[in-house]
């Protein structure tokens, strides 16, 4: 569907019905990913020749978190593609042991190469979403190679440098006493376990995906959100235009998110929903993209 307005939008998200998350939508494709790490799970949508968006899962997420939002893109005229990160879901397979030479733990280097990898399958910039961990890797990508990046959002990732987890409601004094690999542990009996609410057709999926995902990589990125880079100062003076979405019931407080919108002279826009608005507000937060989007063409 084609949106007209983010009153339509909005509409649009408050009528939408329960889904098979492990069943995609007509018209996107599932297909491999060569990089540095192994094979990497993807799936794509609309015409590859078109205007690029690119959308990076965040941890234990999948490509399918952005399958609500790919069919609206292809209706605007975008080619729209995401992937599993290495150890996640159907990416499973993908990880340090596969290196030259290997490693042995999931680093920040092999999910910054992997993105690279993605985003130089096809010649030219694209618009890149980052969720969660997701953020955390474009940002490093985008200092890298800004050349790569027509605009760059942010959803729900972590609003803090260094240790993220510190900001957290509630409970981030818990990540001052417990290692990566345990916090790992915690998260997915969290997710499991439903404790931050998911709709009861989506936790079926949610749960589900843990049979093939990595308990090592979620540890391990656990602890390399402990070191959330800051480029601050880069993205302040990037010459593209940047986006900061998130839910009003995030993890980190809303008023850390604007703080750091205002830091790097970002958009920002706040949901009525929870973590992933990618999945809960699918069509406003894609209608916002738009628009960021078409000011990156007036660049």
């Amino acid at each position: 569907m084609k949106l007209s307005s983010r009153e339509q939008a909005r509409a649009c998200d408050d009528a939408l019905e329960p889904i098979d998350w492990a069943a995609l939508p007509g018209g996107v494709r599932r297909v491999d990913i060569d990089a540095a790490s192994g094979t990497l799970a993807a799936i794509e949508s609309g015409n590859s020749k078109h205007e690029r968006v690119v959308l990076v899962p965040g941890l234990t997420g999948s490509k399918e978190d952005f399958q609500r939002m790919m069919p609206v893109f292809e209706a605007h005229g975008f080619f729209v593609e995401s992937f599993d990160l290495a150890g996640q879901y159907e990416s499973h397979t993908a990880g340090p042991e596969n290196l030259t030479p290997a490693r042995k733990r999931y680093d920040f280097e092999l999910f910054v190469d992997d993105l690279i990898t993605v985003l130089e399958r096809i010649p030219g910039r694209s618009h890149v979403l980052g969720y969660s961990f997701g953020g955390n890797v474009a940002q490093e990508v985008f200092v890298r190679r800004p050349d790569l990046f027509a605009s760059l959002t942010f959803l729900s990732a972590p609003p803090v440098p260094g240790q993220a987890f510190r900001k957290v409601k509630r409970i981030g004094w818990v990540s001052r006493i417990t290692n990566g690999r345990i916090g790992g542990a915690l998260m997915v009996w969290g997710v499991k376990s439903n404790v931050i609410p998911v709709s009861a057709d989506r936790l079926a999926f949610v749960r589900a995906r843990f049979a093939l995902t990595r308990a090592s990589s979620v540890g391990d990125t656990i602890t390399l959100m402990r070191k959330t880079p800051n480029h601050r100062m880069a993205l302040r003076e990037a010459a593209v235009p940047k986006l900061v979405s998130v839910g009003a019931h995030d993890l980190w407080p809303i008023h850390v998110h604007e703080e750091f919108a205002t830091a790097i002279e970002a958009d920002f826009v706040v949901y009525d929903t929870g973590h992933s608005p990618c999945e809960t507000t699918p069509h406003q937060l894609a209608w916002d993209m738009m628009q960021l989007i078409g000011r990156a063409g007036s660049n």
